[in-house]
């Protein structure tokens, strides 16, 4: 399979002289399209760190990121920003919905952030919101839905761009476990359905089993 994703030598400490501290030392690891892959490994060890480097939310102290060959972190903020918000959707333990709008409404906003008509944006997020379960939960602000609605409501918001990326953080931490059971298969499913790449961070190992490939984190190396 072709690769997609390249980390080549990548380092990350933080903070400098005596309280230097090194998280992540000389990572090399690539990832193919439509992959599936868990991040795994003890607390601290800087499984989240990696997610953010992956996902251009955080620079790397030395090494490259490379998607489709280019080396991201050579663009500018601006740039980067553009090809994070148009590549990359990101779900995390908390879902971080607007509680004053709607469930399309979340949905719609990174398209109106793209620039992207109303009628357009509104099309997607509802297209998207059924592929996710949640036809007939259009109109229903987050205090109105389960914790699981929520999270699939995160998902929906995360894939509306159709990006070629899916980043998770604990996607299903703040859920119980059968909820989070079908978030995780929903996520299985858009993989199937969309052949997006997906790389999630998970403490839970019986979720971690279910992924094709685990990346275990120890002391700032990366082994799988």
């Amino acid at each position: 399979m072709k690769e997609f994703i390249q980390v080549q030598h990548l380092f990350k400490s933080f903070g400098n002289g005596a309280k230097k501290v090194e998280v992540l030392r000389g990572i090399d690891l690539t990832f193919s399209r439509g992959e599936k892959a868990a991040i795994v490994g003890a607390s601290g060890v800087g499984k989240t760190t990696l997610l953010h480097i992956l996902g251009t939310l955080d620079r790397p102290t030395a090494g490259k990121v490379l998607y489709e060959g280019k080396d991201i972190f050579t663009l500018n903020e601006k740039d980067l920003a553009l090809f994070r918000n148009r590549e990359i959707g990101f779900v995390f333990q908390f879902h971080h919905l607007l509680p004053e709008f709607t469930a399309l409404e979340n949905t719609i906003m990174p398209c109106l952030i793209q620039g992207m008509s109303t009628k357009e944006a509104t099309l997607r997020a509802e297209a998207i919101l059924t592929l996710v379960g949640l036809k007939d939960r259009l109109s229903h602000k987050p205090g109105e839905l389960s914790g699981g609605e929520q999270q699939r409501v995160a998902v929906a918001r995360a894939l509306v761009l159709e990006p070629k990326i899916l980043l998770a953080d604990e996607p299903t931490g703040n859920l119980d476990s059968k909820t989070g059971e079908s978030v995780f298969a929903l996520l299985h499913e858009l993989n199937r359905l969309k052949n997006v790449t997906i790389i999630i961070v998970t403490h839970n190992p019986n979720l971690a089993a279910q992924m094709p490939r685990q990346v275990i984190l120890t002391d700032g190396k990366a082994s799988g």
